[in-house]
């Protein structure tokens, strides 16, 4: 059967992007998306779906029950929420909200989750099982993954509703080739952790610093120290990656101010690593700063974990790929971006794959990426995505992972 979605998802294509263009221009940031919502719910709205919603957010399940009877469940995701950036494109459709943007292509994933429901409810009969469409708010460091599982909508909460069997994402790559679908078993992407160090001193008159505890050196120390930690203390083979992408210190070109502050982020790329980090880190600034007779206190945010795709999901996924377009990538190196979808891999046995989203005949190595003021979607490619993510869900009611 799934030979044929990909012509079945052309035939709907006016419809995909008519819903990536409204949804792109209407940009909608965090856990609370209500438009996106109301434009996806108008949509679908005649197609045979039954829709949940919790109360943490405005995020979607809509469950297709198939026709020929009970089997296995799978769940398909795609997020909602843009970035607070302004939009440089110049496209007619463009963010019509100030300093919003759909510059991670969430627009083109509630679009081709979409038109996967398109393609699945119009053989509903033909599927033994049910497939859950998850659209998802809050994915862009607002934990919107998390929210939905804590509020039961994925199931496995107080209704006994259980999780799915599988759970799998698409997600558009601007800067990889046109149409061509990517992934990789285990580690897919980092997890993600936020971190703040303030340095103490004592400030005075800077023609007079041996007369204060400067923090300004010791943060300076600290900025470099942590680069000969990651690469003296980890292993190459399990990478972990600390940036200090901020410092604030100061008020004026002759004062020596009594603190500094350093922001950053720190990726690694298996549990073990990520939270030995953490414990390096601390030790690091706090015996600098000790050092130098100052203190260090040290705050680390929690993000996301490291996205874990399942071996037999990937497989599968590379098989389906192939049923239908011939081709799939097997990327070699994790990516150090991070991405909520781990939440749901947690509980779920699944993956994430990409999709080259670069125009036909275009430098895709030089393309404006993800998070750019730039950033273009090929709208052709989204038919496609609408086919595999269908082909993902028929395939596994039909047959599992294994088969």
């Amino acid at each position: 059967m799934t030979t044929t979605l990909v012509a079945e998802a052309v035939a709907v294509a006016d419809r995909i992007t008519a819903l990536r263009r409204a949804v792109h221009a209407e940009p909608e940031i965090g856990l609370h998306t209500p438009k996106t919502r109301d434009k996806i719910r108008a949509a679908l709205a005649h197609l045979p779906l039954t829709w949940s919603e919790g109360p943490s957010t405005t995020g979607l399940v809509a469950t297709l029950k198939g026709g020929a009877g009970e089997g296995r469940s799978v769940l398909l995701r795609g997020d909602m929420d843009a970035l607070p950036m302004p939009e440089e494109t110049g496209l007619e459709f463009a963010s019509q909200v100030p300093g919003v943007m759909h510059a991670c292509g969430h627009d083109a994933h509630v679009a081709m989750l979409a038109g996967a429901a398109e393609l699945l409810c119009a053989r509903a009969d033909e599927l033994k099982g049910e497939v859950r469409f998850m659209f998802q708010p809050g994915e862009e460091g607002y934990h919107g993954a998390r929210f939905m599982l804590e509020d039961g909508l994925l199931g496995g909460g107080e209704d006994g509703v259980p999780l799915p069997d599988a759970a799998f994402a698409l997600h558009v790559m601007p800067n990889a080739p046109h149409g061509v679908f990517g992934g990789r078993a285990g580690a897919l992407l980092a997890s993600a952790d936020q971190i703040g160090i303030r340095v103490n001193g004592r400030g005075g008159h800077a023609s007079m610093p041996h007369g204060t505890l400067d923090p300004m050196p010791v943060a300076c120390e600290i900025v470099t120290a942590l680069q000969a930690m990651v690469t003296r203390k980890f292993s190459v083979f399990d990478p972990v990656v600390v940036t200090i992408a901020k410092i604030e210190c100061g008020t004026a070109h002759n004062v020596i101010a009594d603190t500094a502050q350093l922001t950053g982020t720190m990726r690694s790329l298996s549990p073990t690593s990520r939270a030995r980090l953490r414990d390096e880190v601390h030790n690091l600034a706090v015996g600098i700063a000790g050092a130098h007779g100052l203190t260090a206190e040290v705050t680390i945010q929690e993000g996301f974990p490291v996205t874990m795709c399942n071996p037999g999901a990937v497989d599968f996924g590379e098989r389906v790929a192939q049923g239908l377009f011939s081709q799939f990538l097997r990327l070699p190196d994790p990516i150090m971006g991070a991405e909520d979808f781990a939440y749901v891999l947690e509980k779920v046995p699944g993956a994430m794959f990409f999709l080259g989203v670069s125009h036909e005949g275009e430098d895709w190595q030089h393309c404006c990426g993800i998070h750019s003021t730039r950033m273009r979607v090929d709208e052709s490619t989204m038919p496609l995505g609408a086919a595999y993510l269908a082909g993902l869900a028929e395939s596994f009611l039909a047959e599992g992972f294994y088969s």
